[in-house]
């Protein structure tokens, strides 16, 4: 009899228990349907912007965001901005009156799954120095660029090729004028990065820039980085090197081969610097 009284209290109490469910779920009104559109926004403290294995700004600190849209679909736009100062140091001679300290990203495109971890992303990106930027020779080009990507990505690996629609960075056929421009340059990235667990991650990268027609500003570059995530923002350091052409000898370029030593130009009073030496970056980002 204790048995049988156990069971019927069970039944009438599983019933009293879901009875309301079934009556609360009819009642209840229908899920809104999760939106197709996400804004997002980043921020960034970084102590040296290194760009393609290249420093933008003399090995000194950058204050770095940008916000981004995307759609369901695999549809984004985006824009992003970083104070620099490597064009204002690149003067092609004393007489040049080159002013920039920022550079605006703005980029959009298509990304989706082709099967299963395989994915695609396809896009353009252009690059605006804005500022006053002087002709000296005729041999000046206004850096301001334009490429277009296409990457491939499988699991914790990427692939990814960008060309350039117009002049690379302000680069000229070697010693060219300015109508010899370098459309058609173009850079291949293939990254690896891994999860490790508890917040933490480290990548890998080798990278591969062909500026056209101008051989010694070719290089390549490498990369290893490992990174925390706080909770708060993520904290990062990575260690960047490449084969550059860029070894400066007090305040002028080494060799006339010498493309990335930097503020070089006799009797401009600015300090040269190896823009693609090998670099220690300490980070912390945060994204909202």
């Amino acid at each position: 009899m204790r048995k049988t009284l156990i069971a019927v209290t069970a039944t009438v109490t599983l019933a009293a228990i879901s009875a309301p469910s079934v009556l609360f779920a009819a009642d209840a009104a229908p899920a809104a349907p999760a939106s197709p559109h996400t804004f997002t926004g980043n921020v960034a403290v970084v102590s040296n912007y290194v760009y393609r294995g290249i420093s933008q700004t003399a090995a000194k600190p950058a204050l770095q965001g940008g916000f981004d849209y995307a759609h369901s679909s695999g549809f984004y736009l985006g824009t992003w901005g970083s104070n620099v100062n490597w064009v204002a140091d690149n003067n092609w001679s004393a007489a040049s009156a080159a002013s920039n300290s920022l550079e605006m990203d703005f980029y959009g495109g298509f990304k989706g799954v082709i099967k299963g971890d395989l994915g695609f992303d396809l896009g353009v990106l252009t690059y605006v120095y804005p500022g006053t930027n002087t002709d000296v020779g005729g041999t000046f080009i206004k850096p301001d660029s334009t490429e277009i990507y296409g990457a491939l990505t499988y699991k914790w690996l990427s692939a990814k090729y960008s060309h350039s629609t117009t002049s690379l960075f302000g680069w000229n056929k070697f010693g060219g004028t300015v109508s010899d421009k370098t459309n058609g340059s173009g850079y291949l990235d293939l990254t690896a990065t891994f999860d490790l667990g508890n917040g933490w991650g480290i990548s890998g990268h080798f990278g591969h820039q062909k500026i056209k027609n101008h051989k010694p500003a070719s290089y390549s570059d490498v990369k290893l980085g490992i990174t925390k995530d706080t909770g708060v923002g993520v904290i990062g350091l990575a260690v960047t090197g490449t084969n550059s052409k860029g070894d400066c000898n007090g305040n002028a370029a080494k060799t006339a081969d010498d493309v990335y030593c930097w503020g070089a130009v006799a009797g401009s009073g600015k300090k040269a610097y190896d823009a693609g030496k090998s670099a220690a970056v300490l980070s912390f980002s945060k994204s909202f």
